[in-house]
């Protein structure tokens, strides 16, 4: 019995022990497969270059000589199609949903008809409140 709990000690010890320098392994792999060659249409190369972050106007990329910034522009349509950010796709908006849009908007563009708006709605929430109070009351 004691043996066995030694042995599941030993187990969830070496565990930690092989996962560190794999991880540090996998991670040294994944730098240098992260890094690739650019290439401006002015003919400047970049080699072994590591794309840091993507900007509006352009990408900066991390070498061994430094830190650089290429603008889109200066880049093959290739390489901007492939970095360009993606304008969010919103779905389109339906007939029903405009038309409550459009009804909202011409409620709160006329002063009259917004302060009757929230008078109604105030004097719902007022006749629920006096309704709960009387039936409790009663």
């Amino acid at each position: 019995m004691l043996i066995e709990g030694a042995k599941r000690q030993y187990r969830r010890a070496m565990k930690p022990a092989l996962l560190i320098p794999a991880t540090v392994l996998a991670l040294a792999v994944l730098q240098f497969a992260l890094a690739e060659d650019f290439k401006t249409i002015n003919g400047k190369e970049y080699k072994n270059a590591e794309v840091s972050r993507v900007e509006a106007d352009g990408i900066v990329i991390r070498t061994k000589t430094g830190i650089s910034k290429i603008y889109f522009i200066e880049l093959p349509k290739d390489v901007q199609e492939r970095f360009l950010p993606k304008p969010a796709k919103t779905p389109p908006i339906t007939a029903r949903a405009w038309i409550e849009l459009k009804s909202w908007a011409a409620a709160t563009k006329n002063p009259t008809s917004f302060v009757l708006f929230f008078v109604g709605g105030a004097s719902l929430i007022a006749a629920a409140v006096f309704a709960i109070v009387r039936s409790r009351l009663s």
